[in-house]
């Protein structure tokens, strides 16, 4: 028997185990001793900028934690960190939550996932217009109450030359049917009646083409559609 082996194993150090800290009531662990203010940021997901705080047990004053501050995580407490400005909002009715006073139409659009072709509202009490927010407009997210931020559909209205003849219309697209409809009024499903439909003067990066059944196309002011029929019997 090698004790030689057997004293080194005893002495072998054990595994390391992971320091636990806490963030906005969130666990995270790390086999970090230390962390930036910085880093602990960015495993939370909250903005550089923001002022992160250590809570501090009273009577003593919590401890603003700078960007470039490294902190010990390895003391006997866990570590809670927190942030002071904190605010909440919605946006179709899903919650978000935002570090600053202020926000652009354009970060609620971004964060909301919303097309460049729907608008954005803030809803207004009811019986009242509600606020449409412009992308380049700011809003103050510390007024009371929580503001609640919903989308529609822009509303459009454009003129359409089908078959020489101007329509109006108000929607972002058009599909091979509707196109068909404005043409000559109705759409016939007869598998043995058959259209055509072409279209010019629309937007890049495809300003011509050809619609076939149940397809539809982006629509622009003055686009040219010509729309002919046939009978296949």
């Amino acid at each position: 028997m090698n004790l030689g082996t057997l004293e080194g194993a005893s002495h072998a150090p054990h595994p390391k185990t992971p320091l636990k800290f806490i963030i906005e009531g969130k666990e995270f662990e790390t086999f970090d001793q230390y962390k930036t203010g910085a880093e602990l940021k960015q495993i939370a997901g909250i903005p550089p900028e923001t002022e992160l705080f250590l809570s501090i047990s009273k009577p003593y004053q919590d401890e603003l934690i700078e960007n470039e501050k490294s902190v010990n995580l390895a003391r006997p407490e866990t570590e809670y960190f927190f942030v002071k400005k904190k605010l909440h909002f919605f946006i179709n009715g899903q919650p978000f939550t935002w570090y600053k006073q202020y926000i652009r139409g354009i970060q609620i659009r971004e964060l909301g996932n919303i097309s460049a072709d729907n608008d954005i509202f803030l809803d207004i009490k009811e019986g009242w217009q509600d606020d449409q927010i412009l992308d380049d407009e700011v809003v103050d997210l510390a007024r009371p109450g929580k503001e609640r931020f919903f989308s529609k559909q822009r509303s459009v209205e454009v003129t359409l030359i089908v078959n020489a003849r101007e329509k109006t219309w108000q929607e972002t697209t058009i599909s091979f049917e509707q196109v068909v409809v404005l043409a000559f009024g109705v759409y016939d499903n007869n598998p043995d009646k058959g259209y055509t439909v072409t279209y010019c003067r629309g937007l890049e990066p495809k300003p011509e083409g050809t619609l076939v059944k149940g397809s539809t196309v982006r629509v622009k002011n003055k686009m040219v559609f010509d729309v002919t029929a046939t009978d296949k019997s």
